[in-house]
């Protein structure tokens, strides 16, 4: 580990308002015990106030308060960071080297006590996801950094059809983890609009010497979701579907991610979702299917019929 790394270790574990003699700081960082003294003396050369006991007792330690910097967390906060890691972790995280390297300096500037109970809270929480993309990985990392420093990227795209379309050079103004698939929101020059791309359709990203400027105020997500799931509010041709059910599926269906957005009243029995025609003939179908006979539609007859024929369609795909 650099001298630097090092360095900032001792404080740490000073800082834990545990005596520490040498000995122990030499076997925690695996150095030698004169390196110790040496790093005692540059610390105290630059100002920090170590107090150093002699005798049977004796050991280095710090100055009652000395420090309170933000970077030296509380074991709360250090168990927040951790599982909240975990969660990126299974996200896919695209910098997960760095993320592993920083949850292993949160344990590892941690005196004996805090990583037992770091143990413990680690050891009975898990977050399990799908399978996501590994092959997005190097394609995130690239657009991470095209984002934060505002670069222009040519990509190769496969589109929804399985066809390549032609290489374009976009601008991404973010990314977006959403149902377990990364997107990037971008200003696409060969449309001349802002799209999203799915980050595992893009074949091969590529920088360029451009860059742009992202719109003041522009958020990623508000795009997204806004496009994902328009605002139902005042608009008119839509229909309502009302279904009945058992509690514990209108439960699951009323957070769904597509129909929770239309949901308008829910009862103990009861849900009632207001749709735009085509979704609710188009995808809605293919939403409560596999809800089998633990719900049923009431309304409207026209959407009965097409589970029907749905149904029907299927039989015959698997009778052939």
């Amino acid at each position: 580990m650099p001298k630097n790394d090092n360095m900032l270790t001792i404080l740490w574990m000073l800082n834990s308002e545990e005596k520490l003699t040498a000995k122990q700081i030499s076997e925690k960082l695996e150095i030698n015990i004169r390196t110790v003294y040496r790093y005692m003396d540059a610390l105290c050369a630059s100002g920090v106030p170590i107090i150093s006991d002699t005798g049977h007792n004796g050991g280095y330690s710090l100055l009652h308060n000395f420090i309170k910097s933000p970077l030296l967390f509380s074991m709360d906060e250090k168990k927040t960071l951790l599982h909240a890691a975990l969660f990126a972790k299974e996200a896919g995280y695209p910098l997960s080297e760095a993320l592993e390297n920083a949850t292993s300096k949160l344990k590892m500037y941690s005196n004996q006590e805090q990583e037992r109970l770091l143990s413990h809270h680690l050891a009975g929480f898990e977050v399990i996801n799908r399978r996501g993309y590994p092959a997005v990985q190097p394609v995130l990392q690239e657009l991470e950094h095209a984002v934060a420093n505002e670069w222009s990227v040519e990509i190769s795209y496969r589109n929804s059809h399985e066809e390549q379309s032609p290489n374009r050079v976009i601008d991404p103004y973010g990314v977006v983890n959403w149902n377990n698939k990364w997107y990037t929101i971008a200003f696409c020059h060969l449309r001349n609009e802002i799209r999203s791309f799915r980050v595992e359709r893009i074949l091969s990203i590529t920088r360029t010497p451009f860059s742009f400027r992202r719109p003041n105020e522009f958020s990623a997500r508000t795009f997204f979701m806004n496009n994902l799931l328009p605002d139902v509010a005042g608009k008119s041709g839509y229909i309502s579907l009302i279904i009945s059910g058992k509690a514990e599926a209108l439960d699951d269906l009323c957070i769904h991610w597509f129909l929770e957005h239309h949901l308008q009243e829910r009862t103990s029995t009861q849900a009632i979702f207001l749709l735009e025609e085509e979704a609710l003939y188009t995808h809605v179908p293919l939403i409560i299917l596999p809800y089998g006979k633990s719900i049923r539609v009431i309304e409207p007859q026209n959407l009965k019929n097409k589970l029907v024929a749905v149904a029907s369609e299927l039989m015959e795909y698997y009778q052939v």
